[in-house]
């Protein structure tokens, strides 16, 4: 399994018993989606490595702890600490209406009602306190909030999604 075939589901963050048993910490807004898995893969160096799990259990919050077949041991699971999870993209629950996976966006185009066709998104920016569309157009990028309220649809049959920002935000870029 690659990793461009996955998504990122969380990270291993403590141990929880000396018997092997791992904390993760879902990356998720519903962890119950993820409370009866039977495999992950888990990133080891630049492979992800398939692990099945024996048993788990949602604990507070987005916290599932597991225990994985042949860690059986605190030292086995000191080998996994810290480490990312990923599942296939396969089995991300499918999105309807204005919501959507950020990688599932890249390359659909950004129309905004007031001044018609902005670019195509190239990438999520998620690391400032508001999540950014970046959309190129020409040679020229912009970023667009992706707020609710300006996201009004997504189209994905013709990859596009229709924006209506306030005046003044996308001109700004075009001056």
């Amino acid at each position: 399994m690659q990793k461009k075939d996955c998504f990122y589901l969380g990270k291993i963050v403590t141990k929880y018993s000396f018997r092997g048993e791992l904390v993760i910490k879902l990356d998720t807004d519903e962890p119950e989606l993820y409370a009866d898995m039977d495999a992950v893969f888990i990133e080891m160096g630049s492979n992800l490595v398939p692990f099945f799990i024996e048993r788990s259990l949602l604990q507070k919050g987005n916290q599932l702890r597991v225990k994985f077949e042949d860690i059986d041991s605190e030292t086995d699971a000191n080998t996994l600490l810290k480490l990312d999870i990923y599942l296939p993209l396969s089995l991300l629950p499918k999105l309807e209406g204005t919501k959507f996976y950020y990688h599932e966006v890249i390359g659909f185009t950004l129309t905004d009602t007031n001044c018609g066709l902005v670019g195509t998104i190239v990438g999520i920016n998620d690391s400032t306190a508001q999540p950014l569309f970046e959309v190129q157009k020409d040679e020229i990028e912009l970023l667009i909030p992706m707020i609710d309220d300006f996201i009004k649809k997504v189209n994905r049959e013709k990859k596009d999604i229709l924006v209506e920002t306030p005046e003044g935000l996308i001109e700004m870029y075009l001056e």
